[in-house]
């Protein structure tokens, strides 16, 4: 469907469903700080859910320089925000900057959510974790017999194992710098670090296997990355946390090959509902009105 085609059913579905928003000088500010950010899918989703309970606010894109990122969030913090969310390159950096961290954020040493508090301070959470095990509902059915492999060592494989981990799941990790996945063995003992040479013929051993990394992101370094699926066994799970495209060349192989999927948008939408909770006061909800509202931007 042509992006132009998506509007106009977007347009329509607003009318249908009687969606108004008004913005005053009241407002209740948020938005999310990335670099790039203009792919993210955050304020399509966090304007959708403003204007869907009628709360008057507004959610932006923020594009920050790593050098000006600290500069920059103490700068939205004085003009009024209510909070960030955080996604690459700068998640462990806000775990830096936040003053109070909640406890799975203080496990992984990285946050994607920042709630500014009306004393001055920053409080960090992290949501990817439990975000992405909500969106694995319906393809993954027992954690806790699970073999994993996660590809990267970044920010939100660090939430992703945490709550992996959690759920009593057996994790493996792999990552193209090898010294960066070694960094991941003194957060957590249990996981077990493979070659990045050789994850690949590795696959039979696994009943999941999740991207985490950027690689396969329209607009990326590596937009084309598709590394061969050739040695999974057939029940293996494919998840990618990248959402543009929906389908990720990875997640299309995994389809040609007779293979269930998780796309990206799933963990998306999920682990954005607490930050707009903390932000704006209600508990949103994730239903099909949600992700169609989401993917028409797509």
């Amino acid at each position: 469907m042509t992006r132009i085609a998506n509007k106009e059913r977007q347009e329509k579905q607003a009318k249908e469903q009687k969606i108004e928003q008004t913005i005053t000088g009241r407002a209740l500010l948020a938005g999310v700080v990335g670099y790039p950010v203009s792919h993210s899918l955050s304020p399509v989703l966090h304007n959708y859910w403003l204007r869907r309970y009628g709360i008057d606010g507004a959610y932006v894109p923020l594009p920050v320089a790593p050098e000006t990122f600290e500069t920059a969030l103490y700068g939205l913090q004085a003009a009024g925000f209510r909070g960030v969310n955080v996604t690459i390159p700068h998640k462990e950096s806000a775990y830096k900057i936040a003053t109070i961290r909640e406890e799975s954020a203080q496990q992984i040493g990285s946050v994607n959510t920042l709630l500014f508090e009306a004393n001055g301070g920053i409080r960090g959470l992290s949501t990817d974790g439990s975000g992405f095990i909500a969106s694995l509902e319906g393809k993954v059915k027992n954690l806790e017999q699970c073999r994993i492999l996660v590809l990267g060592a970044g920010g939100a494989a660090r939430s992703i194992i945490g709550a992996l981990l959690v759920a009593g799941a057996c994790v493996h990790v792999t990552n193209h710098r090898q010294e960066r996945a070694a960094q991941l063995s003194a957060v957590f003992p249990q996981i077990t670090i493979i070659p990045w040479a050789e994850w690949e013929q590795a696959l039979g051993a696994y009943d999941l296997l999740i991207n985490t990394t950027p690689l396969g992101m329209e607009g990326g370094k590596y937009p084309y990355f598709c590394p061969s699926l050739g040695e999974a066994k057939p029940n293996l799970v494919v998840a990618d946390i990248v959402y543009t495209p929906l389908e990720t060349p990875l997640l299309r192989a995994a389809t040609k090959q007779g293979l269930q999927t998780v796309e990206g948008l799933g963990m998306l939408l999920h682990q954005a509902r607490l930050g707009f909770l903390e932000w704006f006061g209600v508990n949103p909800q994730v239903d099909s009105q949600t992700w169609a509202h989401v993917k028409g931007h797509l």
